[in-house]
């Protein structure tokens, strides 16, 4: 096998209604199971990855495309407007399972893990002799980042690419298929089940479908309703002592705003998010008051008969009685680090409180989002004196210490880009920061790229523009040279290899490929020097590794190859390539007994059907 064809094979959470909550009335009876206890014995939270209110049947949408969702709702509560604490998937979920809003737990951005210690909805239920549960479908909600505390069973196992590079999401199918499984081995005690599905995030099916992205992104929205309706068929007799709570982490944004997909900003587009609640004790009617996802974790253990710890979020009324006329109407919180983190331009906060609006930016806004839902009037101008009121209680609440957070991993960084994630560059120290509103037409330009909606020559376009209105982007460096490498044009690609990595992009992924593109122009040396600098920027990145150990032993240097090829594989067993790799060195260096181990291995490893079988086949016949 050639070291260029190796080297491109290797590259290549939930309420009943608010304290405050009014209601309209009764909702109508469905077919779900009745109420058979006042405290029900289960718990079921889904979570829907990028789910808008407004595309769920209950919530308006005709027509409707989530009839599972819509008769849980008919049969129990559901909050009209419900707020997620981020536009940002981990601090969401951190947020929903620990009752408390992202300044205590730490979790700021994706790849940012939460702070250690902090009691969940978890903690709590084990505590209380609960089987705990969790089931997630992309890498986000990863166990490094936090959110496996107090489960027994954290299903966060993704499938590999043919390259044996594990991949970062997988479908909502197979989270159900192991949560069931899960669920069958309980036997009689209680149960807390927490799914994730990562469906409709971006990408939405296949964009060269000819589809506009609205229309993909229904049908995963119906997806993701046919698991939930799958789960809750599952649980069999016990479904009728379950409590079912479904929502999201956050919605998704079509251009409101000039934002492309979510993160960016913190209007309702994506903060905005369904919430519904059906099963024993729960009443049924529309929650019409402002509630927040740090409500599920406090709410939930009310429910169960569960004492907790004191949290930012409030447990709702089961009866819906009205709050007090005496009493404040409460003040939500919420926020969005990624433009910082992603960009270096200002993060940016918000708070809601009275049907009023503040966003702190370095140019403030303020809405009545009561009677202007699509925030585009602002009045901050017009109306100081709640500007500054707002003003106030967000700097109370964002002013809370957390534990210092730690830093993205490279490996980390790279597979959330794979995922959309971090489009832009790390945080610049130096002057002050942009207003993420003063640099939208760019942020959606690299969303754009980021979702997979855009291929071929209008994905090359895109980024030329990008880099062309900010050279110093690396990620727009890194993916217009995978572009231009893809398409066999090496010449082209190095420069924005290089330019990438100048630009401090913190992974190996541009010194993988210009280390590719010089291994294809007949210059190995060059690519284990570069190679050999991935090593300083990523060390203990297994392709980096593989690759170096690959080049040199074409270098005629197998002394010093196989130790790398043998490191990666103990970083990564699967990576196939690189086993293959260390079987050709021994085989050259005449070790064939050591050849023939590593080539069944792979063999043995390598799935049914894959087309690397036959090579791998052919070389064990040649060392018997």
């Amino acid at each position: 096998m050639r070291v260029a064809a190796a080297l491109v094979a290797v590259l290549i959470a939930a309420l009943l209604v608010a304290g405050c909550g009014r209601a309209d009335g009764p909702a109508p009876a469905s077919s779900a199971p009745a109420s058979v206890a006042a405290t029900p014995r289960h718990l079921v939270l889904v979570t829907i990855d990028t789910l808008r209110a407004d595309r769920v049947g209950a919530y308006g949408y005709e027509p409707s495309r989530t009839p599972v969702i819509d008769r849980l709702a008919a049969d129990g509560l559901r909050a009209a407007n419900a707020f997620a604490v981020a536009p940002v998937t981990l601090t969401s979920h951190a947020s929903m399972l620990t009752g408390l809003y992202p300044p205590k737990h730490g979790a700021r951005h994706n790849g940012v893990a939460m702070a250690a210690g902090i009691p969940t909805l978890a903690t709590a239920l084990k505590a209380a002799g609960f089987a705990t549960g969790a089931f997630v479908a992309a890498f986000p909600l990863d166990r490094r980042f936090g959110l496996a505390a107090g489960f027994d069973v954290y299903g966060d196992r993704l499938p590999r690419g043919r390259n044996g590079r594990p991949a970062d999401e997988r479908p909502g199918a197979a989270v159900v298929d192991e949560a069931l499984a899960w669920r069958r081995t309980t036997g009689s005690a209680r149960t807390f089940l927490w799914l994730h599905l990562f469906e409709p995030h971006a990408p939405y099916g296949d964009a060269r479908a000819g589809r506009n992205a609205v229309e993909r992104y229904d049908d995963e929205v119906a997806e993701a309703d046919r698991q939930i309706g799958r789960l809750l068929d599952g649980l069999g007799a016990d479904r009728a002592d379950t409590v079912v709570v479904v929502t999201a982490d956050h919605g998704e944004a079509f251009g409101e705003h000039g934002e492309i997909a979510h993160s960016l900003f913190v209007y309702d587009t994506t903060l905005r998010v369904p919430l519904v609640l059906q099963g024993p004790g729960v009443a049924h009617g529309r929650l019409l008051d402002d509630v927040s996802l740090v409500d599920v974790m406090p709410t939930a253990l009310a429910v169960l008969g569960v004492p907790g710890p004191q949290v930012d979020g409030e447990v709702l009324a089961l009866d819906l009685a009205p709050r007090p006329a005496a009493d404040a109407p409460r003040t939500l919180y919420a926020e969005t680090f990624a433009p910082y983190e992603d960009f270096g331009w200002s993060p940016l906060r918000a708070v809601r409180r009275g049907g009023l609006k503040y966003i702190q930016a370095p140019s403030p806004e303020l809405y009545d989002v009561a009677a202007d839902a699509t925030e585009t009037a602002n009045l901050v101008a017009t109306r100081a004196a709640d500007a500054a009121q707002l003003r106030g209680q967000l700097a109370a609440m964002a002013a809370t210490p957390s534990a210092a957070p730690a830093a993205i991993s490279a490996e980390a960084r790279r597979r959330l880009l794979s995922l959309g994630y971090l489009g832009g560059r790390g945080p610049r120290a130096n002057g002050a920061l942009a207003d993420p509103k003063d640099r939208r037409a760019l942020a959606a330009r690299l969303a754009e790229v980021t979702s997979g909606e855009l291929a071929g020559r209008d994905l090359d376009a895109a980024l030329r523009a990008i880099v062309r209105e900010d050279p110093g982007n690396p990620q727009a460096q890194l993916r217009l040279g995978y572009v231009l490498f893809e398409r066999g044009e090496c010449t082209e690609a190095g420069p924005h290899f290089r330019a990438a990595m100048r630009a401090g992009l913190p992974s190996a992924d541009a010194h993988l490929g210009l280390a590719a593109c010089l291994t294809q122009a007949g210059k190995p040396r060059e690519a284990a020097e570069v190679l050999g600098q991935a090593a300083v920027v990523e060390p203990g990145n297994a392709v980096v590794l593989a690759n170096r150990g690959l080049v040199l032993s074409d270098l005629q240097r197998p002394a010093d190859a196989v130790p790398l090829l043998q490191q990666a594989l103990a970083i990564d067993p699967d990576l196939h390539q690189a086993r293959f790799g260390l079987a050709l060195v021994f085989a050259r260096q005449g070790r064939r007994e050591e050849a023939e181990r590593e080539a069944s291995t792979l063999l043995q490893r390598l799935p049914v059907g894959a087309p690397q079988r036959a090579e791998v086949e052919r070389l064990i016949r040649a060392l018997r």
